[in-house]
């Protein structure tokens, strides 16, 4: 299947994607700095650049979109592969992939605790909190 976008407009469709300050991440700032908590943003000392930051917790949140990162859960609705260029767009994406799991490896390695926070579970905002709040104040949780 041919790309229904011209080059110079899939390019510039592609130019207005953002690396930070995404909508799925706003949201959970927000949510968040509502819940009391104070945070840093994209630490690039950290493996990854965590999106959100507890240094005095250890503890690091990655919002992650679901194509780009592949989210592996199956009934995801973001998480689906284009129809065109899969020779391009599979190697890309599963490289994500792996280099976030790299990320995870090195953190955790370093003391350092994660919490993944996919696209699609932003829909259930009371899910959300609650599973910030476990993380945030439970020295023992594994998510």
């Amino acid at each position: 299947m041919a790309d229904t976008l011209s080059p110079a407009a899939r390019s510039a469709r592609m130019a207005c994607i953002q690396g930070r300050d995404t909508k799925p991440e706003m949201l959970v700032r927000r949510m968040l700095y509502a819940m009391g908590y104070r945070y840093r943003l994209h630490a690039k000392d950290l493996p990854g650049k965590p999106d959100i930051v507890f240094r005095k917790r250890r503890k690091a949140i990655f919002i992650h979109g679901c194509f780009w990162h592949r989210h592996p859960d199956p009934t995801c609705r973001y998480a689906r592969l284009p129809k065109s260029r899969l020779d391009f767009w599979l190697p890309k994406l599963e490289r994500n992939r792996q280099r976030d799991l790299e990320h995870m490896e090195k953190l955790s390695a370093e003391g350092w605790q994660t919490l993944i926070i996919w696209e699609c579970q932003l829909s259930d905002e009371t899910h959300i909190k609650n599973l910030l709040h476990r993380f945030l104040e439970k020295d023992d949780v594994v998510i």
